[in-house]
This record gives C-alpha cells, sequence and structure tokens, in this order.
C-alpha cells in the first residue's frame, strides 16, 4: 500500500474535518502574508478541498462495493 492510498484511508468520511483544517491553514497564511496572497490562498483552499472530497467519494463508492 502506498503513500497516497494510506492517505486516502485516512480520509475516509473525514473529508469535513480535514476542509475545516485547510480553511484555519488557509486564514493563518493569510493573515501571515498580511493578505498579500489571498486571492491565491482562497484558490489553492478550494481546489484542495475539491481534490478531498472527490477522495471521499471514491472511498464512498469502494466501500459499497464490499458490503
Amino acid at each position: 500500500m502506498g503513500f497516497l492510498d494510506k492517505a486516502k484511508d485516512a480520509l475516509q468520511g473525514k473529508s469535513d474535518e480535514a476542509a475545516k483544517a485547510l480553511d484555519k491553514a488557509g486564514d493563518l497564511v493569510d493573515k501571515q502574508t498580511k493578505g498579500k496572497y489571498s486571492d491565491k490562498i482562497d484558490q489553492a483552499v478550494d481546489k484542495a478541498s475539491d481534490v478531498l472530497d472527490d477522495i471521499d467519494k471514491k472511498n464512498d463508492h469502494k466501500t459499497d462495493k464490499k458490503k
């Protein structure tokens, strides 16, 4: 099992908590850069959140097949 597989398994069903953590991290970075890169930070957080949602949906399909 590779690193990404382990990460996907760890995130299964927890994409909401991970998205909240991403938002918090994005806010911290935005504060540290004094808003200079707000647009880029928001884009990165949104993209990462989308990826988390996609991973969670794929994991849902895998567990449905196992049942």
